[in-house]
C-alpha cells in the first residue's frame, strides 16, 4: 500500500476509494468535486463525490 497524506479538511469513510487514507477516515486529495445525480437535490443521498476512484 502506498503512503497516504491525509487532508484533515476532507473527512471520508469510503474505504473502497483509492484516495481514502486507511483507518484515519480522511481523503488524500487537496480538493474534491461534489456533484449530484438529481435535477433538484433535496437530500444528502442525492449528492456524489465525483473524485471517487475505486481501489
Amino acid at each position: 500500500m502506498k503512503s497516504c497524506n491525509p487532508n484533515r479538511s476532507i473527512k471520508c469513510t469510503v474505504q473502497q476509494c483509492a484516495n481514502h487514507c486507511g483507518n484515519e477516515n480522511y481523503c488524500a486529495l487537496d480538493c474534491i468535486t461534489v456533484g449530484t445525480h438529481e435535477m433538484n437535490p433535496t437530500q444528502q443521498q442525492c449528492t456524489d463525490c465525483e473524485s471517487f476512484r475505486l481501489k
